[in-house]
């Protein structure tokens, strides 16, 4: 692997992605998806070393956001490696959804939905680059793959306020997920990335009416493609986490976040005063 520790990176990216829940309502045997109206954001990323960190906005020019006056979305990704140690922080704080119950789509202007949380992962084999699947700040030389076990953990609100019907819920999620990631690096300057994870865990939900414990099944995937060169680099990434409740609740909410960005990038020197408090950093931590 190539690591660039005396470059700092900026990369700009077109995003598509959302918190979307889907709705199983046994009492009223009816089901339907919560799907977000906002979907479409530029994204920022500045990374140097070990630290990742995302940001993005909505612009109105974007087809998909032009329609969707009454509707917000805030984002903030962080990300961080200490040795072959990965932890990842994300932050969804949605407004407006609509659901496409028995196929006609209906637009919930008032329904919110606020999401953080994140994951700690362990990347088993050294010669595995995660860094190399997107965020260009290390490069994979040759073809790797290892096995990652991660803990997924997130707490989520929901706030109804339609049609008469105010509620709020709130649910936490924690699971324990197997995961696998391969890099094929073909001719040194491009990489192919697939991934995949399974796991199980624990979901509590909590609304005014009832206190609910259930099993929490998490499945995942990720592909990604990159180019890179000395300075320059452009890439596509996409991933999915469903976090799936299994009980016989009257009203059943499963999760899914998805992900899709295309980006480019540009490695600049970074200012002497960055490296300096980056090896204190490194001296300190024993790295």
């Amino acid at each position: 692997m190539r690591s660039f520790p005396d470059k700092l990176m900026l990369r700009l990216g077109l995003i598509n992605t959302s918190n979307s829940f889907f709705v199983n309502d046994s009492e009223n045997e009816i089901s339907y998806n919560l799907i977000p109206n906002t979907r479409e954001y530029l994204g920022v990323s500045l990374l140097f070393r070990s630290v990742e960190l995302d940001f993005g906005f909505l612009p109105e020019f974007l087809e998909q956001n032009k329609d969707n006056s009454n509707s917000e979305l805030f984002n903030l990704n962080f990300r961080t490696f200490l040795g072959q140690w990965m932890q990842t922080f994300n932050l969804y704080k949605q407004k407006g959804f609509f659901t496409d119950f028995r196929d006609i789509e209906i637009p919930l202007s008032n329904i919110k939905s606020f999401k953080m949380g994140g994951s700690t992962s362990y990347i088993m084999n050294p010669n595995f680059s995660f860094r190399a699947i997107g965020f260009q700040n290390e490069w994979q030389k040759k073809s790797a793959g290892s096995f990652i076990p991660r803990l997924f953990y997130y707490y989520s609100k929901f706030n109804f306020n339609e049609n008469n019907i105010k509620e709020s819920v709130k649910s936490f999620d924690i699971a324990i997920s197997p995961s696998y990631y391969h890099n094929f690096v073909i001719r040194e300057k491009i990489i192919l990335g697939f991934g995949a994870s399974t796991g199980i865990g624990f979901n509590h939900n909590s609304s005014s009416e009832s206190n609910i414990n259930s099993v929490l099944f998490e499945f995942g995937g990720s592909a990604s493609v990159g180019y890179h060169s000395k300075s320059f680099f452009v890439g596509l990434n996409s991933s999915f986490n469903v976090f799936e409740h299994k009980t016989n609740r009257f009203v059943r909410i499963d999760d899914t976040i998805t992900f899709l960005e295309f980006y480019v990038g540009y490695r600049f020197k970074a200012p002497k005063s960055f490296i300096k408090t980056a090896d204190k950093v490194n001296k300190f931590l024993g790295l």
